[in-house]
């Protein structure tokens, strides 16, 4: 399945029913009176979040939604009926915006969540409801009233509890595939990974979403490179993984690189909870990458740990800080990964 993350549509309610004018005809009675029932109401077109999607491809080949008119009303005081609504089913995190893409209609965060995008039209009263004492035989009935039109675009924002960071080449699919059951693509060469993975981490008896986005390069938010537009993905984070390629010429360089795109993109981004960890250490000497580790935390103030994707080291510990991280947050606490020790497995 295609992955689509962004979609413009189309939506309108339907119309309502229009009211009828009729009288009672009956042999025997004589000025039977007015009788026109009243229009049925328009359809209204809602947007809900649901289970089991991860992708906005379905509206890439069908843009228009349009709720079907109210019944019109009839004779003998029979009302028209209220047409059906219709959904527009989308995956849980995604947001809503208005045509000029910037003001937010709704955000569905949670399975289930679902907001009216139009609301159909009412029905017209039939000639009936306007028989007074001093209008015993109306001839008029009011239409039915229109329905509501806009477009919209969606949004998506995958759920995720941390997310992967880094330049491309940096091992995050790799690191992916070790921690989980996802398969994504990988390759020796830059921005294999061209949209969003998922994938389900199991460690210390509970388990966590793991995000993969495609690697930043400098220039991102300019749009160089596959750009910034799949940071959206990573916002809703309790905590970032930025893998730093221990084998670089300069992995601070590489790393501040990075930061400075996710400081471009968004504050808030920048602001998240972060773990830094050197990856493919299992490609370098123990001594070389003691100094590499001495001089990052020496530059940049803060210490990495030491991971390798491809043959496990030091995984599982750095996954055991993710957790952490993710539990102090999501409990509303300040998470504390200043001081993140050095992976086990590892030695200086």
């Amino acid at each position: 399945m295609k992955f689509l993350d962004q979609a413009k549509v189309y939506v309108r309610s339907g119309d309502g029913g229009a009211g009828a004018v009729s009288f009672r005809r009956e042999k025997f009675i004589e000025f039977g009176g007015p009788d026109g029932g009243d229009g049925g109401k328009g359809g209204d077109v809602w947007v809900e979040a649901v289970d089991g999607l991860n992708t906005l491809i379905d509206y890439r080949y069908q843009q228009h939604f349009k709720a079907a008119t109210g019944g019109h009303g009839m004779g003998k005081l029979r009302a028209g009926a209220n047409a059906a609504d219709i959904t527009l089913k989308v995956p849980v995190g995604t947001q809503i915006f208005e045509e000029d893409n910037e003001t937010m209609i709704a955000d569905l965060a949670r399975l289930g969540d679902r907001v009216r995008l139009a609301k159909g039209g009412n029905g017209g009263f039939g000639n009936a409801y306007f028989k007074s004492s001093t209008n015993r035989a109306p001839r008029h009935a009011n239409p039915g009233l229109p329905g509501e039109e806009r477009w919209i675009w969606l949004r998506l924002k995958l759920i995720a509890d941390a997310g992967l960071a880094g330049l491309p080449n940096a091992g995050k699919s790799t690191l992916l595939a070790a921690v989980s059951a996802a398969k994504p693509k990988i390759a020796d060469y830059p921005f294999t990974t061209l949209h969003p993975q998922l994938g389900v981490v199991r460690v210390a008896g509970q388990s966590f979403v793991l995000a993969d986005i495609p690697g930043l390069i400098e220039g991102a938010h300019e749009g160089h490179g596959l750009g910034d537009r799949f940071l959206g993905h990573i916002e809703r984070c309790a905590v970032l993984l930025h893998l730093v390629d221990v084998t670089a010429e300069d992995p601070v360089a590489a790393y501040r690189i990075v930061r400075k795109e996710l400081k471009a993109y968004a504050e808030e981004l920048a602001a998240k909870p972060e773990i830094i960890a050197l990856n493919k250490v299992d490609l370098i000497g123990e001594e070389e990458l003691a100094e590499k580790i001495a001089a990052f935390k020496r530059r940049v103030r803060k210490t990495p740990l030491a991971i390798s994707g491809a043959t496990g080291q030091g995984v599982e510990a750095a996954m055991k800080k993710l957790l952490e991280v993710i539990q102090k947050t999501r409990r509303g606490g300040k998470p504390d990964v200043k001081g993140v020790s050095i992976a086990e497995g590892w030695k200086p």
